[in-house]
């Protein structure tokens, strides 16, 4: 079946772009290098197209102070958070790799605490202002961010496009299992080309 979007209406999300999750000092190297081997180099092919046909991209991002105020402590995945490579604002590690812009028209929206940009920001009544219904998902990881994203963008009423080749987790066959076994009940899943056709077509 047919893709169809309306760039007009839809927004590419990026899900922590950034040093210290797939950058080449990430924190968790598995991650960041399972994000290289495909997603990356798609989701770089993607944005220019989406920019081209006027969909707006947002980037989401995570970052902590130096002293952890204000961020979680609640789970397991937050203390190996904060071992891993500065998130703090305006550090490598807290900011969007640069193949991915931001470009003048772009969004950046960093969140303080939470699993996903939904909870963790404004991006919900952002992309309300701007008139956004259809989220297309990228980045990473397919083990706890990008279904949470999903999760929380289906709750809030948008369509979730995801393109399994532009998202990655580990191991790889686990983030193959999320997106066969869940994501795919709750989003229309497709790829980076289709996606291209269908901006640059519509």
């Amino acid at each position: 079946m047919t893709l169809r979007l309306d760039p007009a209406t839809t927004a590419v999300i990026t899900q922590e772009l950034q040093g210290a999750v797939v950058g080449p000092n990430a924190g968790l190297a598995a991650l960041a290098e399972e994000a290289r081997r495909e997603a990356l180099p798609n989701i770089a092919r993607l944005l220019p197209i989406a920019r081209a046909a006027g969909t707006q991209v947002v980037h989401c991002l995570v970052q902590r102070r130096p002293d952890g105020r204000g961020s979680n402590h609640n789970a397991k995945l937050f203390a190996i958070g904060q071992a891993g490579v500065d998130i703090t604002p305006g550090t490598e590690g807290a900011t969007l790799l640069p193949e991915f812009g931001p470009e003048p028209t772009d969004l950046v929206l960093a969140r303080w605490h939470g699993l996903g940009p939904m909870g963790g920001t404004d991006l919900d009544a952002v992309l309300r202002n701007l008139g956004v219904q259809t989220i297309v998902a990228v980045g990473v990881s397919l083990n706890v961010a990008i279904p949470n994203l999903v999760m929380d963008a289906v709750n809030a009423g948008y369509r979730v496009v995801l393109p399994r080749d532009a998202v990655a987790g580990i191991p790889t066959e686990y983030g193959a299992a999320v997106i066969t076994n869940t994501l795919a009940l709750l989003t229309t899943v497709t790829s980076t080309d289709a996606l291209i056709d269908a901006l640059a077509t519509d």
